[in-house]
């Protein structure tokens, strides 16, 4: 659950995105869409080698 302090005068809509940036932040929703379909464990290892290469790559062409 997430709780969000309100201060005394603060406008609903202020808290209300409060709120959403937090739920936002903890990842939820992007765990709910992981979680739509099933991916097997190799495919998944497979997906996080080609982010790993892609972000190596990534680097290594801003340092030069």
């Amino acid at each position: 659950m997430i709780l969000i302090p309100v201060k005394d005068g603060e406008t609903l809509e202020k808290a209300l995105r409060k709120y959403k940036k937090k739920y936002e932040r903890t990842g939820v929703l992007k765990e709910i869409r992981g979680r739509a379909f099933f991916t097997k464990p190799s495919v998944a290892l497979r997906e996080v080698k080609k982010k790993a290469i892609r972000r190596q790559a990534h680097y290594a062409s801003e340092n030069f």
